[in-house]
């Protein structure tokens, strides 16, 4: 079993979520969703390992990777919409019940302090925030850009070794600030922490070291990052845009 090494600290120590195992109640993978979607059946059949460090889920639309990391981050006991486990807003649930049927596999000694960066929430996270101040202070996420409110809170609240998940956290970044935090990922794995993140972006999913499971109709599979469909499918088109767009525009 792996381990990691903390700044300071006498001993190693695992990282935070060593493995997701359904539960012996689980449902088994149907016709109904979420057990449907590939991804989703194969946790729930296989379960899934996480490595120390940084794991992408790569994948389409509908794929099942925000689902997947939906239910990881609920099953370990942070805010459906965003959040830390400290965190109690809540404006309409859509989450599925996928974290009801998993069970964590924690690491010993592990942080645990942890984060979930949803992009499609932020919007009611910051009216949360702004309704209940942090008594470290916050800036005004409201009367910043969708970016600049993102980095600034990558900048207040990514700030301990512990469990931080991600969907789709590029939605709100340039391409400067998508290097940006990859800095801040590469920091958390630095000082000991442990980052699960879907993405489509493959400049993200390009970080040094980092774990990356491709997410599609076949399930949940290892993957290179030269190797990834999104890659291959960004490279092609950069090279000859027009090839992609004239079969839509004529």
């Amino acid at each position: 079993m792996e381990s990691i090494w903390t700044p300071g600290s006498r001993r190693r120590r695992e990282q935070p979520v060593v493995a997701v195992r359904a539960h012996d109640d689980a449902p088994e993978p149907g016709h109904d969703w979420p057990t449907s979607i590939p991804a989703v059946a194969q946790v729930l059949r296989e379960g899934i390992d996480l490595a120390p460090g940084v794991t992408f889920l790569v994948g389409e639309n509908g794929s099942g990777k925000s689902t997947v990391v939906e239910g990881i981050a609920i099953a370990y006991g942070l805010s459906p919409e965003g959040g830390s486990k400290f965190a109690t807003h809540s404006t309409r649930p859509t989450e599925s019940p996928l974290s009801e049927w998993l069970e964590l596999q924690r690491g010993v000694g592990a942080n645990r302090w942890g984060f979930f960066l949803r992009a499609e929430t932020m919007h009611s996270f910051y009216t949360y925030l702004e309704q209940n101040p942090s008594p470290r202070g916050d800036v005004p996420f409201h009367e910043m850009s969708h970016g600049e409110s993102f980095l600034a809170l990558l900048e207040s609240r990514f700030d301990e070794p512990g469990f931080y998940c991600l969907d789709e956290p590029e939605a709100a970044l340039s391409f400067q600030s998508t290097l940006t935090l990859i800095a801040v990922l590469q920091r958390i794995v630095d000082e000991g922490g442990q980052v699960l993140c879907a993405t489509h972006s493959p400049v993200l999913a390009a970080l040094p070291g980092a774990r990356i499971l491709e997410v599609g109709d076949w399930g949940i599979r290892p993957a290179e990052w030269g190797d990834l469909e999104i890659v291959n499918h960004w490279r092609s088109f950069l090279q000859n845009p027009p090839r992609y767009l004239r079969h839509l525009l004529d």
